[in-house]
């Protein structure tokens, strides 16, 4: 299989310009230096948020014009990074609904990687996704990097979210897909490749589902010791091709929507990886409740991924 992000030589970074940091465009600004990419700064406004900012003026500032200048606002960012050598342009645009604007510019700027900060609420410690995320989730051709405030760790831990047991009924190239991505993300960044498979015991959903009305069943020490193993093996197999040494191979119980994001705070990751799943019949993506929960309380960054090729089979 052919590496999937030695290709990224564009990344784009959809800014807020009305925000006071931008943790999105300095992690950009790293990978793009890690990659040897160029970098595109994007502001897209809104008529709502137009009128929002005109409502809020008239009230501060009675009779006086509405300063906007988002160019010049992108351009105060870009100014540090080219003089860090990179390669930098800014631009911006006007669209309604918003993630339109922002899914119509990914494909004519033939981004190779999107980078979006989410929005963090201090007091909760947790990230609440707008609409715009989560259009972005479901209908970005490609990988979609939702970065929050934290800044990666000198030696960035980035992690593999696989199910190699396909329960979650994923294309099989997609765990290779995920692994693929975390390492080179790994590589580039000179940080460590972590490997972590959530699961629910064949035993025990089993002998749940076996009665009616289905029931909570428990599973010898044995049934989930040899489940164990089985699992063990199968996540060894998927990224054998890779150095993820045992130890960052981790193996949790439960289910993903408590776990993963638990599990990614015990092992200190910077970056989850993480697939979007296209269920057949269906037109556009969708990820279900328990990957938005996931989302919603993970407490690293998070890279989400599409199946290979999804962008050519998929409308939005």
């Amino acid at each position: 299989m052919t590496t999937p992000m030695g290709y990224i030589k564009q990344i784009l970074v959809i800014v807020d310009p009305t925000a006071t940091e931008h943790p999105a465009v300095d992690k950009a600004a790293l990978l793009a230096e890690k990659f040897h990419a160029r970098l595109e700064l994007f502001a897209c406004d809104t008529k709502a948020a137009r009128e929002m900012r005109l409502s809020s003026h008239v009230r501060a500032n009675p009779g006086a014009p509405l300063p906007v200048n988002f160019k010049g606002e992108l351009e105060s960012l870009a100014v540090p990074l080219r003089a860090r050598g990179l390669d930098v342009t800014t631009d911006t645009a006007c669209a309604d609904p918003l993630h339109i604007g922002l899914l119509d510019r990914i494909r004519h700027t033939n981004a190779d990687l999107v980078v979006k900060d989410t929005h963090h609420h201090s007091l909760a410690q947790r990230t609440f996704l707008t609409n715009t995320d989560w259009q972005l989730i479901r209908g970005c051709p490609v990988p979609l990097l939702l970065t929050k405030g934290g800044k990666w760790a000198e030696v960035p831990r980035v992690v593999a979210a696989v199910d190699p047991g396909h329960v979650n009924d994923k294309p099989e190239i997609l765990d290779h897909w995920i692994v693929e991505h975390a390492s080179l993300f790994a590589q580039r960044l000179n940080g460590e490749l972590h490997v972590l498979h959530v699961y629910l015991p064949m035993a025990i959903i089993g002998a749940a589902t076996a009665v009616n009305p289905p029931m909570v069943a428990a599973a010898t020490p044995e049934e989930l010791a040899l489940e164990e193993k089985n699992r063990r093996e199968l996540v060894t197999a998927l990224v054998s091709d890779y150095n993820v040494a045992p130890k960052n191979i981790h193996l949790e119980l439960g289910g993903p929507a408590q776990v993963l994001p638990m599990a990614a705070a015990r092992i200190n990751a910077d970056v989850m990886t993480m697939g979007a799943i296209a269920r057949s019949g269906l037109k556009r993506i969708f990820i279900g409740s328990t990957a938005e929960d996931v989302l919603e309380k993970l407490p690293c960054d998070a890279l989400i991924l599409k199946p290979p090729k999804f962008g050519e089979h998929v409308a939005l």
